[in-house]
């Protein structure tokens, strides 16, 4: 008895919201009604898929120093979870198993911590990184491989990840493209996506951007809800995951989303969501609810069912009661009362596990050999899922996207052309038409520095934040077989280069002619390829900033202490002679150096007599002598553009790597 007083506590009724719900149920069904004309395609039989799972066991890894340190995004906190030992482990799962039907919405419930998620995770092979898992995943009482589990399902995830510049259409053209198979042609694809924006009643603001929350206009939380669906309805699953898709959404949205999620169970799909606190509206579509608690089932079975078992414990639902929230509280722990109620929770699980209900299920958890029983666990979960168009296709869309992408940021490219124009004209004015002497040349070779360093740092501050805010978005599609890794990387590539490069080219013409340097189109054309090829390195260097930061001050800062030591020796602070020996080696992988190193050779190689004002001024008498003060040689101009392309290439393939490295590794 004492121990029902305890649950019991629990009990405190919300009568208020349910007075507002019995306003707004009435409109919200009528608006269904209305929103329903298109219905689903149902899926042949022949396409039917029970999903079971059975025995299945998950510990999950804690280390005391990782846990305190850099968020999970951060690639040097990635780097520390692999290298610090483990310390702790819990255990998540405790031989967990259940059986989903076609036609059926069933609904895994359950307090925060219970292991709804993780079940959601493990039953799909996804972000499993830190986990131990055992058991077995079967479709159609087959055992399955992640690549084929993910062949025939697809996954709502609680985080929605869109590039919010992208209008509701665009999104979904791109989803279409690297989604639905080659062998389907433009048009079929097109079409479905006709069919997805009318299904999920996205045809009147598939032309408006999505937009970021709080940040930018932006469609509402129901509509982005109801997009993320669309974009895993594109490829008509027969099965479908969901986890707690109704999270930051009101009752009315919220009823919304799950009602379509009902008319897509009766059309023959098997669809499995996790929610979290439904209301007894919700309640009244479940064809089956999941119970969770302390990473046990409690109960698993119909509507109906759970109020018998819950009824025969003693443990009735009150009258006017939301079920959900009776059936969460009967299994949570109270704090301060752990004991009491972890005793009344595993008298509720034990319950369960002896009922005829459970020993039903079990008859149904079959596993047929299969391919898959060959492999354990960990290995199931590494399967790559195989991407359903070619590279070239992938390239095309991801490519098209970028460009979008960029084109549509204007800040972006207001920034990128101001600082164009405002740094062009400043050298202009300040160094506007030099002349050949003393004076000039300082004042040349100055101007070439500015030049150089204003072109490394339009590229760098240009792409410092590509991948910043991308990350998340692309591991999810990169690990749900959207597209590889080095082709999203080159698309980029691709995309930002040739803007930068024009953006340059510009700004070194309107230079040249401002000050009256590289009179040869020659060598203006020598001068914009050694500062295209600096900007490609910057590039390179502000992709692997991006993808390695975690905040702007980290990346601010990271940019510190790579790009002030190699600028100090580039030659124009410090004699490239009086350096150091135990620093030279600085001074023989700066960019900054071989670019300016390059410019002054092509600038000063072939000129004759310099024009000496006064006596009493030391002046070089040509261009040779020049260089030789610089400790430069014109035969090294050729060895400048050698080694600036080693560089760039290297530092384009460095943030490649890093993408690999975080593509295999993140979740």
């Amino acid at each position: 008895m004492e121990e029902d007083e305890v649950i019991l506590l629990n009990h405190e009724s919300s009568s208020d919201s349910e007075i507002y719900r019995s306003f707004q149920i009435p409109v919200a069904q009528q608006e269904w009604k209305n929103s329903s004309k298109i219905i689903e395609d149902p899926i042949p039989s022949s396409k039917h898929i029970k999903l079971s799972w059975k025995c299945i066991n998950a510990l999950g890894n804690y280390s005391s120093n990782a846990r305190n340190q850099t968020p999970r995004h951060s690639l040097t906190s990635m780097l520390q979870e692999d290298i610090f030992p483990i310390n702790e482990e819990k255990h998540i799962l405790k031989n967990v198993s259940g059986v989903a039907y076609p036609a059926q919405l069933m609904v895994i419930l359950g307090p925060s911590g219970s292991g709804k998620t993780t079940l959601m995770n493990g039953i799909t092979f996804r972000n499993l990184r830190s986990l131990k898992f055992s058991g077995c995943v079967c479709l159609n009482d087959k055992r399955v491989h992640r690549n084929e589990l993910a062949l025939k399902s697809a996954y709502v995830q609680q985080e929605d990840l869109f590039i919010g510049c992208l209008t509701v259409r665009e999104h979904l053209i791109f989803q279409a493209l690297v989604r639905i198979e080659s062998r389907f042609s433009y048009k079929r694809k097109m079409e479905r996506v006709e069919k997805v924006l009318a299904e999920l009643s996205l045809t009147t603001c598939q032309n408006s951007q999505i937009g970021i929350p709080g940040e930018t206009k932006s469609i509402s939380g129901g509509e982005r809800k109801r997009l993320a669906l669309a974009s895993e309805l594109l490829t008509d699953p027969p099965l479908l995951f969901c986890d707690e898709p109704t999270t930051g959404l009101d009752s009315f949205m919220a009823l919304s989303v799950l009602h379509k999620l009902k008319r897509l169970a009766h059309t023959g799909r098997t669809v499995i969501a996790s929610l979290h606190q439904p209301s007894s509206e919700m309640f009244t579509m479940f064809d089956k609810i999941y119970l969770m608690t302390e990473g046990r089932v409690a109960f698993t079975g119909t509507p109906e069912e759970a109020k018998k078992f819950f009824t025969k414990l003693k443990l009735p639902c009150p009258p006017k009661f939301n079920p959900v929230d009776h059936y969460v509280q009967m299994v949570s722990i109270i704090p301060g009362k752990e004991k009491l109620c972890e005793t009344s929770v595993n008298r509720i699980c034990d319950a369960f596990e002896n009922s005829s209900l459970a020993l039903e299920m079990k008859q149904h958890l079959t596993c047929k050999k299969s391919i898959a029983n060959e492999f354990p666990w960990n290995e199931l979960r590494k399967q790559a899922i195989p991407y359903r168009v070619s590279c070239s296709e992938q390239f095309t869309a991801l490519y098209w996207r970028s460009f979008l992408s960029l084109t549509r940021n204007p800040q972006v490219m207001r920034g990128r052309v101001f600082q164009l124009f405002f740094f062009s004209g400043l050298i202009s004015v300040l160094f506007w038409q030099q002349r050949l002497n003393p004076v000039g040349v300082q004042n040349i070779n100055g101007a070439l520095f500015l030049i150089l360093a204003n072109s490394i740092c339009v590229n760098f501050l240009g792409v410092i934040f590509t991948f910043f805010d991308e990350i998340p978005l692309f591991v999810r599609e990169h690990k749900n077989g959207f597209y590889r890794t080095d082709v999203y990387y080159f698309s980029k590539l691709a995309t930002d280069l040739p803007l930068y490069s024009f953006i340059n080219t510009i700004g070194m013409t309107i230079c040249c002619f401002s000050i009256g340097i590289f009179p040869d189109w020659s060598r203006g054309i020598v001068a914009v390829l050694l500062i295209i090829l600096t900007s490609l390195i910057a590039m390179g260097i502000g992709y692997a900033v991006s993808i390695i930061a975690v905040s702007m001050n980290e990346a601010f800062s990271i940019t510190a202490l790579v790009m002030v030591p190699f600028m100090l020796f580039s030659g124009i602070f410090v004699n490239i002679k009086s350096i150091p020996s135990c620093l030279k080696w600085l001074s023989s992988i700066s960019w900054y150096r071989y670019g300016y190193e390059g410019l002054l050779i092509d600038q000063w190689e072939g000129v004759g007599r310099i024009s000496c004002m006064n006596s009493s001024i030391p002046c070089p008498e040509d261009g040779l002598m020049i260089l030789a003060e610089q400790g430069y040689s014109p035969e090294n101009l050729g060895e400048c553009i050698i080694v600036l392309v080693l560089i760039a290439a290297v530092t384009s393939i460095i943030p490649l790597f890093m993408l690999f490295y975080r593509g295999s590794h993140d979740e």
